[in-house]
């Protein structure tokens, strides 16, 4: 598959997003894992806390390894923190910390958007791993059926818009979790309103790696259209 040039154009924003965004995270991280919350909690002391304060009994704190890693398992009712977090006292551990049980509460109060989210799952997991190769077969026949063949490839553009819509369903998930961690943080006096805009640097950089995320699935997109377009013409 050859990258044209209205491909060149698509791509590089995205690209130049993706490379901002992790930049923001590392920034924001490196700085703020260095300053120590006045609370003296940590990052497994917050998001327990918070837990117990919402009336959650049923969420399990785990471990994972890696750094930034941290996620919520609705499956399993298991919020893992990396040690760089559960550990930790910082601004940084104790927001990310927070955004992983606003993860958490979202399940417990069946926020609708994360239950959206939650059932895209399997299929675009298994429809995102066929869409390329179901893209390319349909190209190939073309040379031989003609563009009946199209359909194929019509089929594979159609499981990948899946991938599309799971990024950006993803955004007001992450938004809304970064958004109850600020509230959860502030409302429980575990943080100071001084220490709050340190914390939402932290998620505001995270949540930008979602928006990238998006941004580069929209541009795939876009991408496999204009080659499947140009293989009809």
């Amino acid at each position: 598959m050859f990258i044209s040039f209205e491909y060149i154009i698509i791509l590089i924003p995205a690209m130049i997003l993706a490379f901002y965004a992790q930049s923001k995270v590392d920034k924001a991280y490196n700085k703020y894992s260095k300053v120590m919350a006045r609370s003296g909690l940590t990052g497994h002391e917050v998001a327990q806390r918070l837990l117990d304060a919402n009336g959650v009994t049923d969420v399990k704190i785990g471990r994972v390894g890696g750094k930034l890693s941290d996620n919520y398992s609705p499956e399993q009712k298991l919020l893992n923190l990396s040690d760089g977090v559960r550990e930790s006292s910082s601004l940084a551990a104790l927001g990310i910390a927070a955004h992983e049980t606003g993860h958490a509460l979202q399940h417990a109060r069946k926020y609708v958007p994360l239950t959206f989210r939650n059932m895209m799952v399997f299929p675009t997991m298994v429809t995102s791993k066929l869409a390329i190769p179901i893209i390319i077969l349909g190209i190939i026949l073309t040379s031989f059926i003609g563009e009946g063949a199209l359909v194929i490839a019509t089929v594979g553009i159609i499981f990948f818009a899946l991938s599309v819509v799971f990024a950006l369903i993803t955004l007001p998930v992450e938004f809304n979790a970064s958004k109850r961690a600020i509230d959860l943080l502030e409302s429980n006096h575990i943080i100071d309103s001084d220490e709050v805009p340190a914390v939402k640097e932290v998620l505001n950089a995270a949540a930008l790696t979602y928006v990238a995320s998006a941004a580069a699935a929209i541009a795939t997109l876009l991408r496999l259209i204009l080659i499947v377009r140009r293989r009809n013409n």
